[in-house]
């Protein structure tokens, strides 16, 4: 659904996106994850055929891009990072426009909108303004609206973001359905849980550039430790001097917080246990610690 080969985009002398090789296949869910600066928003505006690269080559849904990109993004659905539904419609018309955006048949429109508003759930909105909306029912009609002309492929720019917790797993069940319907999907996000409960393979980018590519799980058995201990309170850091480096295989202080990456997790809690006003948390190891060991801890804006 999505091949792109040696991509290349330069502002001046910055390289933003460096030599980008991507291959997504058909059913699949693919995330690209990214510090802010990272390149993301540029490559996918180059994948739509909205920026022209300085190198590489893309074809989406077996279109070349940017040559024939207008044709290639009416087989695209989008959903942006930022709602852009019509205030001036309400929820029912806001899916009808788009499918007449795309050129489909009003006939048509009027199947298919009963069956996305139901995929939505807001089947008792239909008629409600955009003003009476929550900002998880928003989202859920932005990624209804995409799905009007019924796409080969969804480019998912951070649907969550802003969402409660409640909200975030609706959406992630909408997206859950539409990909055990074999839907393809290109997903973009800062939450690591979500790449991880959602993508079948992802990439991380760096300045602009590919640093690790894989299936979550197994991006994480090869880059971090299988266990955390997070260790804070009173005395870190004399206990981090005396005792992290015997007790750790890597270890990183953060703030008032003590991260130790460890095969062994027992031996850090045994150490701790006899450790006075020092608390501590215990997880196994995700993909936020494959992220940041990766890409750093440093803010980014």
């Amino acid at each position: 659904m999505l091949n792109v080969r040696g991509l290349t985009k330069k502002y001046g002398d910055t390289a933003v996106v460096r030599g980008l090789d991507l291959h997504v296949k058909r059913g699949e869910c693919f995330g690209l994850l990214g510090p802010n600066g990272a390149g993301k928003t540029t490559t996918l505006r180059l994948l739509l055929g909205l920026t022209d690269p300085d190198a590489g080559t893309i074809e989406l849904a077996g279109i070349p891009v940017p040559q024939r990109a207008r044709e290639a993004r009416m087989r695209v659905g989008v959903v942006p990072q930022m709602d852009n539904l019509d205030p001036d419609f309400s929820v029912r018309e806001n899916l009808i426009a788009y499918g007449r955006y795309f050129g489909m048949d009003n006939k048509i429109i009027a199947a298919r909108v009963p069956e996305l508003l139901d995929f939505a759930g807001l089947a008792s909105k239909a008629d409600a303004q955009i003003s009476q909306l929550s900002g998880g029912m928003k989202r859920r009609l932005t990624l209804a609206r995409a799905l009007v002309h019924d796409p080969d492929i969804l480019f998912l720019d951070e649907p969550t973001t802003g969402l409660d917790p409640q909200a975030r797993h609706l959406i992630w069940q909408g997206l859950r359905r539409l990909i055990n319907a074999g839907k393809t999907i290109l997903l973009t996000t800062h939450f690591m849980d979500e790449a991880e409960r959602l993508a079948d393979r992802l990439v991380i980018l760096d300045h602009g550039a590919i640093v690790a590519e894989g299936a979550p799980r197994a991006l994480i058995e090869s880059h971090i430790e299988p266990a955390v201990v997070e260790v804070y309170g009173e005395g870190l850091d004399a206990w981090t001097r005396d005792h992290a480096g015997s007790v750790c295989s890597r270890f990183e202080t953060v703030g008032e917080t003590l991260f130790c990456y460890t095969d062994d997790a027992d031996c850090v809690i045994d150490a701790l246990n006899h450790a006075n006003g020092l608390r501590y948390v215990h997880r196994p190891s995700n993909l936020e610690d494959v992220f940041l060991k990766l890409t750093g801890r440093d803010l980014r804006d």
